[in-house]
């Protein structure tokens, strides 16, 4: 089996989603224009798929008080410290320092302007 896509329960969808579009380059596959304004969006290989919307029926996460190891989206980045740059331009915070695993993977953690974490992460043996 392959995974379709993640879910998150978001307050803003819509932003987020043109969000992601615009400074982490992934493209809406299909979104709704009534509540609950759900958003898929792909990544630019096609391979990953969010879902965004924001659903009443379920309790809205605090992604700002979550550890960044327990939930992020990881995103390739062959230029880790520039990513990072790039992205605190964009509106994220630091969630922690740029870091070189023993594996020899460089990889830090920001989080977006809704507080979902992101990993920009550069591995020295892709996963796939």
């Amino acid at each position: 089996m392959n995974i379709e896509h993640v879910a998150l329960n978001v307050p803003d969808p819509v932003r987020m989603a043109a969000w992601y579009v615009e400074h982490l380059g992934l493209r809406v596959l299909r979104k709704q224009e009534q509540a609950p304004f759900t958003h898929f969006i792909a990544d630019q290989a096609g391979r990953v798929v969010l879902e965004l919307y924001c659903h009443a029926k379920a309790a809205m996460p605090n992604y700002g008080a979550l550890d960044p190891l327990s939930l992020h989206i990881a995103f390739m980045a062959n230029d880790v410290a520039a990513e990072r740059t790039r992205l605190l331009a964009a509106g994220c915070k630091p969630a922690g320092d740029i870091v070189t695993t023993e594996a020899g993977d460089v990889m830090t953690f920001v989080r977006d302007p809704w507080q979902v974490t992101i990993q920009l992460v550069k591995r020295a043996n892709p996963l796939l």
